[in-house]
């Protein structure tokens, strides 16, 4: 059986017995015990099945199933219950739950199921629910927009899918490489996986480690061999994001394996031949940092066979207001919020804002308007940008509180009261944004705490005393 990729949103004790059993048989697992922890799992990985209890500290499976109900391609839900009865299992299976099973779960039923031809598409890094238009990969993933410079990268990216060639894919940050990274993958027809490599995350002696293996006893903490991601990769495509960050003396044994198709694990004797499609992704001028010295020319032209370049969102022109929408749609419903339209005065700022963030920072900004627009329409105040004197929140839905006029000073006491009645209704307190906008921005970068700060517009400092008073809360 090839490759299979199973999620469990369960406490890891009701699976971890099952472990051996569907390592051995070739699955993936996951486990999560949130809905944030699933969605993680889901954009980056696209599980074949998902198995989730009933209910558990703030989830209850009906939030995924009612996302599944809005995308024909998400992974089928199996319902898992140590106490289950039938008139749950009838509910949950007419709201679109694949099967309802007691436990204790039993690893053949399991691998049973995941043998099954699986619907679930490898999601966008953007969106858990991506979807697809005409024409994509069948498991690709939802690239939006309509503008000629992304038709033009497509149709490259298309014609260049089922060859073995490298490719750089060159972009400003945020401009959604890996997205296109995933597609090349999705319409190469390769039955191995895609496995991604973040180049700037690792010192290099990390990274070596990580990209080629180790056998036992290679370092100290070398406790046991450990395949590297060009064999994990093997028969499928291996992206070596942000490459530019490499070490010089790493480039040069990259280049090697890309010439040879063999590596050597550190600490290892034996050389191992590997068939992986190496994609590379960069936010920097290449050529400049070859004329710097601090990157390898041999291997830039090795990396170079194809080179896709992506736009960034300014120079998209009506693609963003598609974005946006796809975007605030997509979380509506992650959220479970009413329905939100743009507001005209939104619609004005987005097609003047130039996006130095591009498509990340839109995304961003979309969800920050989710979370505080309430019943809508959204309106430019609910981007939260810096030197932006708008009111934080929309006037309007019972629970909202207008601001006292100005020759009108406000009542002793209408701080709490007031902070009582916007809180209750759908709006968030701020302080919980914040929070939800940090864990997202980790997310978003993968943990890299630098990106995220950067991201979110913070020094690192502030995010790790934000990330310890998190803790220290619990």
């Amino acid at each position: 059986m090839s490759t299979r990729r199973l999620l469990f949103l369960a406490p890891a004790s009701a699976v971890t017995a099952l472990f051996p059993t569907l390592r051995d048989a070739g699955c993936e697992i996951g486990i999560a015990e949130n809905l944030n922890g699933a969605s993680v799992f889901i954009r980056k990985t696209g599980p074949h099945v998902i198995f989730s209890r009933p209910t558990l500290p703030g989830f209850k499976v009906e939030d995924l199933l009612s996302v599944s109900a809005d995308d024909p391609n998400f992974p089928p839900i199996v319902v898992i219950a140590d106490r289950g009865s039938p008139q749950e299992a009838e509910r949950l299976m007419n709201l679109g739950a694949r099967d309802y099973w007691p436990e204790p779960l039993d690893a053949r039923r399991i691998l049973a199921l995941a043998r099954e031809p699986s619907r679930a598409s490898r999601a966008s890094p953007y969106s858990v629910l991506g979807g697809r238009g005409p024409g994509y990969p069948e498991n690709g993933p939802h690239i939006v927009g309509n503008h000629p410079a992304v038709a033009r990268v497509l149709r490259l990216a298309g014609q260049v899918a089922t060859s073995r060639a490298t490719v750089l894919i060159t972009g400003e940050s945020g401009t959604g490489k890996e997205m296109f990274a995933r597609y090349l993958h999705a319409a190469s027809g390769r039955q191995g996986k895609f496995v991604a490599v973040n180049c700037a995350a690792l010192p290099e002696h990390l990274l070596e480690s990580e990209l080629f293996g180790h056998e036992k006893g290679a370092f100290t903490g070398a406790i046991a061999r450990k395949l590297g991601k060009f064999e994990q990769a093997d028969g499928g495509t291996l992206l070596l994001d942000e490459i530019s960050e490499m070490d010089l003396s790493l480039q040069a044994k990259l280049l090697r394996v890309l010439q040879e198709g063999e590596i050597d694990r550190v600490g290892g004797m034996e050389t191992i031949r590997v068939d992986a499609r190496v994609l590379a992704t960069t936010n920097r001028d290449l050529e400049d940092w070859v004329r710097q010295g601090k990157f390898r020319q041999d291997l830039y032209f090795r990396l170079n066979i194809i080179p896709l370049r992506l736009p960034s969102l300014r120079e998209r022109g009506g693609d963003v207001l598609e974005l946006a929408r796809f975007f605030m749609q997509t979380y509506v419903r992650e959220y479970r919020l009413p329905r939100l339209e743009l507001g005209e005065d939104a619609v004005d700022w987005l097609k003047r804002y130039d996006f130095p963030g591009n498509v990340r920072e839109l995304q961003n900004l979309m969800e920050r308007a989710v979370l505080l627009a309430g019943q809508g329409p959204v309106s430019p105040r609910h981007f939260l940008l810096e030197n932006e004197e708008w009111p934080l929140f929309e006037e309007h839905g019972e629970n909202s509180v207008p601001p006292p006029a100005a020759s009108e000073p406000p009542p002793a006491d209408s701080g709490a009261a007031g902070a009582a009645s916007v809180f209750s209704g759908p709006v968030m307190p701020l302080h919980e944004v914040e929070r939800l906008m940090i864990i997202k921005g980790l997310e978003a970068t993968s943990g890299n705490r630098t990106q995220a700060a950067e991201l979110l517009g913070i020094s690192v400092r502030t995010l790790r005393n934000k990330l310890n008073e998190y803790r220290a809360q619990g």
